[in-house]
C-alpha cells in the first residue's frame, strides 16, 4: 500500500509543480538571467545523469569500462565528430575494454 501512496504523492506533486509553472508571470520568464539559466538546466541535468550512470554501481563509485567509453566520446566530441560517431566511439571503446578486461 505504501507504494501506491508514494505514486499518488508523486503524481500530485508533479501536478502542483506544473500549476506553479503556469502561474509564473510572463514578464519574469522574459528576463535575460532567467532565459540563460533555463537554457543551462538541460545541460546540467544531462551531465549529472551521465556522471551517475558512468561512475556508479548501486551505492558505490566505480571506474570501469564505462569511463573509458566516456573518455572516447569526449575525444570524439573535441574533434567535432558527428553525434553518431561520438556514440559509436563510446560503444566500441567500452566493448573493447570489457572484452580485454575479461
Amino acid at each position: 500500500m505504501t507504494t501506491w501512496i508514494a505514486i499518488a504523492l508523486t503524481a500530485i506533486g508533479a501536478y502542483v509543480v506544473k500549476l506553479l509553472g503556469l502561474s509564473v508571470p510572463a514578464g519574469l520568464l522574459e528576463r535575460p538571467t532567467v532565459r540563460r539559466l533555463a537554457a543551462l538546466v538541460p545541460v546540467a541535468l544531462l551531465a549529472a545523469l551521465t556522471a551517475v550512470q558512468t561512475f556508479s554501481t548501486g551505492r558505490h563509485l566505480v571506474v570501469d569500462a564505462r569511463a573509458a567509453g566516456l573518455a572516447a566520446a569526449l575525444v570524439a566530441l573535441l574533434l567535432r565528430a558527428p553525434f553518431l560517431v561520438i556514440v559509436g566511439a563510446a560503444v566500441v571503446v567500452t566493448a573493447l575494454v570489457r572484452h580485454v578486461a575479461g
